[in-house]
């Protein structure tokens, strides 16, 4: 078997002979250059105006969730989400090592430790297995409880849904809930992913998701905490609001508090993106569909479907390859070389330098995903090519 080689004959055949194919290039219309120009004509282009508010109830409607709140990107989403959820400086909160490295960063941020734990094979996402194993090991305190391992509070578990795969989050919830201890769903990636038809990110008490230049959709950079609780969506828009206490002209503010609200000429641009997303959706599973088919007769490879149960967005499509680390860098060389956009997953966060010194659980499960994994080309205007 020659991998490499015949991976770049498999992707040629899906997305033709461009001399360079990005990873996850956004998807930008007409429409977009109108919504931005009338955000541009209004003059309010900054964190007041009528876009923000149409962008989040936009945002909401679309995942079912009670309230969205629109802020500038998905780590200051995680951040504040975390801080509302009651998560304490010194706690531990339970995080899969396979993330992107904001996941990790976001616990930092409020003060708090990550502890890191293994991936579920099927989902790539948060094992609830060992997650489980995390929580039966604590011990019991008025607090909540304490982590076997570091000593520290558990104070939220945040799942990721890996690549826009749903994890197993109901389980995860339920789990969570015997323990008294908050979900914090991190959907940074799956926004139109769903899980027994119920959209990812609104399984916890509050979720996030990431609009950043290569999400889904995009509005250049930008988050969005989600909740159905109206109390916490209040909060969430006062403390990304420097907590100003409104006021026609004073400059009261109540609490320490951000700068982190979405600007009206991103929202803009969301909306617009918003307003394409089920045709940008539907371009996905097309072609994810075609690699699925490409890649089905190919030894040692196996396209990363979407897990029993659920409704995957496909934000990047991936191949899993069976001799693992040597075969995917050789992949990686030749499909770059080639001018095909292609990545590996994310260095596995406990291996990071600011997180290398913590605890961790044991992860042969992510450790195997890492090895193997590769991402390949998924911009939606591919399933066109």
């Amino acid at each position: 078997m020659n991998a490499p080689g015949e991976v770049v004959a498999a992707l040629r055949d899906i997305v033709g002979d461009a001399p360079f194919v990005g990873l996850h290039v956004p998807d930008i219309s007409p429409l977009e250059k109108e919504r931005v120009m009338e955000c541009l004509d209004s003059t309010f282009v900054s964190s007041v105006g009528a876009f923000v508010s149409q962008f989040e109830e936009g945002i909401a409607a679309f995942t079912g969730a009670g309230h969205g709140v629109a802020v500038s990107n998905g780590t200051s989403a995680l951040q504040v989400a975390l801080q509302l959820a009651g998560v304490r400086p010194g706690d531990d909160v339970i995080v899969p090592t396979l993330s992107f490295v904001a996941t990790a960063n976001a616990v930092a941020h409020v003060g708090a430790r990550p502890f890191f734990v293994d991936s579920d094979p099927e989902t790539l996402g948060m094992s609830v297995e060992a997650v489980a194993q995390v929580l039966r090991a604590a011990s019991s305190s008025p607090d909540g409880p304490v982590n076997a391992v570091s000593g520290r509070r558990i104070g939220a578990i945040v799942p990721m849904h890996t690549l826009g795969h749903p994890m197993r989050i109901d389980e995860l919830v339920a789990l969570a809930a015997d323990y008294d201890v908050p979900v914090v769903e991190d959907a940074a990636e799956s926004l139109g992913s769903r899980a027994g038809g119920v959209h990812t990110g609104t399984f916890g008490r509050l979720g996030i998701i990431s609009f950043n230049g290569n999400k889904i959709i995009t509005t250049g950079g930008g988050g969005m905490i989600l909740t159905d609780d109206a109390e916490l969506a209040r909060h969430a828009r006062h403390l990304t609001t420097t907590a100003k206490v409104p006021h026609r002209w004073e400059f009261d503010h109540d609490e320490v508090a951000y700068n982190y609200r979405m600007p009206n000429l991103n929202a803009a641009l969301g909306v617009a993106q918003l307003e394409r997303l089920p045709a940008l959706l539907a371009a996905k599973r097309r072609l994810a569909e075609r690699y699925r088919e490409r890649f089905a007769g190919m030894p040692g490879a196996t396209f990363v479907g979407e897990p029993a149960g659920t409704e995957s967005n496909y934000w990047l499509c991936a191949v899993r390859f069976d001799a693992g680390r040597t075969v995917r860098d050789d992949v990686l060389t030749a499909t770059n070389d080639a001018g095909l956009q292609c990545r590996p997953m994310w260095n596995l966060l406990h291996t990071q330098a600011p997180y290398r010194h913590l605890p961790h659980a044991a992860v042969p499960a992510a450790e195997a995903i890492h090895a193997g994994v590769v991402c390949i080309p998924s911009s939606p205007a591919l399933a066109a090519a």
